[in-house]
């Protein structure tokens, strides 16, 4: 019982926790791979049965369709860039998860159906979440360049400052 009640003390459960954390991450980097391999797999056959098909037009439905299937494998690549960064640094990296909403937001503007132009509502939420997204990606951004700014001129004061 003892034993037991040590592991929940405080450092010992925050390292199982973190370990766990960890091992979910490399196991998610591994499916997403799997999941890139097999996507452009199946990209290439699909791109390679448009080009032997003399009778399907490159413009149309089916240009937008390898499209939005490329965009899908740069969201995952994305996705895996977020996990491989939190295996890294052990933090979530906001602007990489804002460039991934924002590539899913312009595969799905991209690959619109037909008649959607008849939809007011979808066509408002995707600018709305296109502008929200943008702003917070600015925000992040302008956050981060102006912390870069401070850190460098904090340390040429210091260098600056006179010996005593």
């Amino acid at each position: 019982m003892i034993r037991f009640r040590a592991l929940f003390a405080d450092q010992p459960f925050l390292g199982l926790v973190e370990r766990f954390e960890r091992q979910l991450a490399k196991l998610l980097s591994v499916l997403i791979l799997i999941v890139v391999v097999a996507g452009t797999i199946q990209l290439v056959v699909s791109v390679l049965g448009e080009v032997v098909n003399p009778a399907a037009g490159w413009l149309g439905e089916d240009m937008i369709r390898i499209l939005g299937d490329v965009l899908t494998l740069l969201i995952a690549l994305e996705v895996l860039q977020n996990v491989t960064a939190y295996l890294r640094r052990h933090v979530v990296q906001i602007e990489l998860v804002l460039l991934t909403a924002l590539t899913a937001v312009a595969r799905k503007v991209i690959v619109l159906p037909q008649g959607a132009e008849n939809k007011p509502e979808l066509l408002f939420g995707l600018a709305l979440m296109v502008v929200g997204l943008s702003a917070g990606y600015w925000l992040v951004r302008h956050a981060d360049l102006k912390a870069l700014k401070a850190s460098r001129s904090a340390s040429a004061r210091a260098f600056l400052e006179p010996d005593r």
